[in-house]
């Protein structure tokens, strides 16, 4: 990619304002309900809170986290249900929100024959900065994304990872003190994507600007995001932080080099209940004893131990259906996912 790179440091910029210490919420939504033509529900009830830092929207294609978004913006009415975004009400103090957020839509919308100062700097003055102070964030904001020295080519020339950061350019533009970044990695080969996770966790970390990253990407949303907000077919699956996703589990990952399944027979024998998964087998914890049942039993068996561990859990699992190990909230409902959320009914 030509111009500075996205992981160079860059200075703070002057205009940017952390989110009020007092403001315990971000977003809240209460019942939200959308509902288009045609008897489709895009949102079903959501009632969801975002305190302030990072947080992962995520959910699959179709799960209602762009119109979720535009809700938020003002932009959409909701059928039913109430929304907030900085202590504002959506529907009543649209326009101020739209002065304090900055949107990072999916789609490609840039208009291909302006420069990306031109661009960038219209759509400061568009959020109320008068000329010259939009003109000087426009540049603030295209040197922070790496595109300090291509500033001045037509954006119909730019990579689709240009593009993409002159889209999060004109986000940050505005002085915002909430991001709301739809898809940002879309169409970005696996360096675009880490530079541009690079990015939104410096904003979120360096800035103080709180950001909201919707996604289908289980594995993005955890490599940057504190939070987490999971949803499916508009209905909230489960809301938390990501070391509570993540923590660690009344389960041990047993792995033998050989002989997974006489290791399986011989822990049912044991009074076990031992799960494939993978090359291992998942064995729920019943005691201080399950390790030493284990471990007798792989050396009555005479197989070689290649992993004896507690097993943490992964992002993805809130999208199976699979019972919600103890002490766990029962928040889920139940979908088909991997690392990409893959489908939503």
């Amino acid at each position: 990619m030509a111009g500075q790179s996205p992981g160079t440091a860059v200075a703070k910029p002057p205009h940017a304002q952390p989110a009020d210490p007092g403001d315990a919420f971000v977003l809240e939504t209460t019942a939200l309900t959308k509902l288009y033509p045609g008897r489709v529900t895009a949102l079903d009830g959501l009632t969801v809170q975002v305190t302030p830092g990072i947080t992962g929207l995520v959910g699959a294609n179709g799960a209602g986290k762009s119109t979720l978004i535009k809700i938020l913006l003002g932009l959409l009415e909701p059928t039913r249900g109430r929304a907030r975004v900085l202590g504002l009400d959506c529907q009543r103090d649209a326009s101020r929100i739209r002065a304090l957020v900055g949107y990072m839509p999916e789609h490609d919308c840039l208009p291909p024959d302006v420069t990306a100062t031109e661009f960038v700097t219209h759509m400061a003055r568009m959020s109320g900065l008068p000329a010259v102070a939009a003109k000087e964030r426009a540049a603030e904001s295209l040197r922070h994304v790496g595109l300090h020295e291509e500033r001045y080519r037509q954006v119909g020339t730019y990579s689709t990872g240009m593009k993409q950061r002159v889209k999060l350019a004109q986000a940050l533009a505005g002085d915002p003190r909430l991001l709301l970044l739809d898809e940002p990695t879309n169409g970005l080969d696996p360096a675009g994507r880490g530079a541009m996770l690079e990015l939104i966790a410096r904003i979120g970390a360096e800035f103080g600007i709180s950001v909201v990253v919707a996604s289908h990407l289980l594995g993005e949303i955890e490599q940057i995001c504190d939070h987490l907000v999971a949803v499916e077919a508009g209905r909230l699956l489960r809301s938390d932080t990501i070391r509570s996703f993540t923590q660690s589990s009344q389960v041990l990952l047993v792995e033998v080099e050989t002989g997974t399944a006489e290791l399986a027979d011989a822990l049912r024998c044991d009074g076990l209940d031992p799960r494939l998964s993978g090359r291992g087998l998942l064995v729920p914890m019943d005691g201080d004893m399950t390790c030493d049942v284990i471990r007798d039993a792989v050396a009555g068996l005479g197989l070689p131990l290649a992993r004896l561990e507690q097993r943490r859990h992964r992002l993805e699992e809130i999208f199976r259906d699979e019972p919600v190990p103890a002490g766990q909230p029962n928040t889920r409902a139940s979908t088909r996912a991997g690392t990409e959320v893959s489908h939503v009914s």
